[in-house]
């Protein structure tokens, strides 16, 4: 039963989260510009959703993996209650973030947006500031010595093997 609770509280959350920040603010964005969507399909809307399915394909398995091994949500007032360092995360520490920017890279390919490529960057700037001031500092003060061992062996952004500077 808990693990009901969990996952319905996760897929509210993340409705939410991405329905502001990936639904609601770029589609502000492509009005602001005055761009609409294109009249006919050809080879860079076909890119960007294979790109933007990409990324939602990333977020998503996060998604499930905070509920199912975590045991949390990926809101930080609702989070996983063991650290989590499996799926993705064995890649790299922030690959929700990664993939919610994928997927916005993805739509600024179909819709051809440059306001949309630079609304991916600036969320990209603030996932970046909120993990370096929030949740880094929050989850060494939660999980101390697993969660220092998991960065020195986890880039943030980028994978590759061990740690360099991030």
């Amino acid at each position: 039963m808990k693990l009901v609770f969990v996952t319905f509280r996760a897929i509210t959350y993340s409705t939410l989260f991405v329905g502001f920040l990936l639904i609601y603010l770029p589609t502000r964005a492509l009005s602001w510009s005055g761009i609409v969507r294109p009249a006919a399909m050809g080879l860079p809307q076909g890119a960007g959703m294979i790109v933007a399915g990409a990324g939602m394909l990333i977020a998503l398995s996060c998604i499930f993996t905070f509920v199912f091994i975590g045991g949390g949500t990926p809101a930080p007032f609702d989070p996983p209650r063991r650290l989590v360092v499996r799926g993705a995360y064995r890649f790299v520490r922030n690959p929700m973030y990664i993939g919610a920017g994928v997927a916005l890279t993805g739509a600024a390919m179909f819709y051809q947006a440059v306001s949309l490529l630079i609304y991916a960057g600036v969320f990209l700037l603030v996932s970046h500031l909120f993990v370096a001031l929030y949740e880094e500092p929050t989850l060494a003060a939660t999980f101390g010595t697993d969660y220092e061992a998991y960065c020195h062996r986890v880039r943030r952004w980028l994978p590759g093997v061990g740690r360099t500077a991030t």
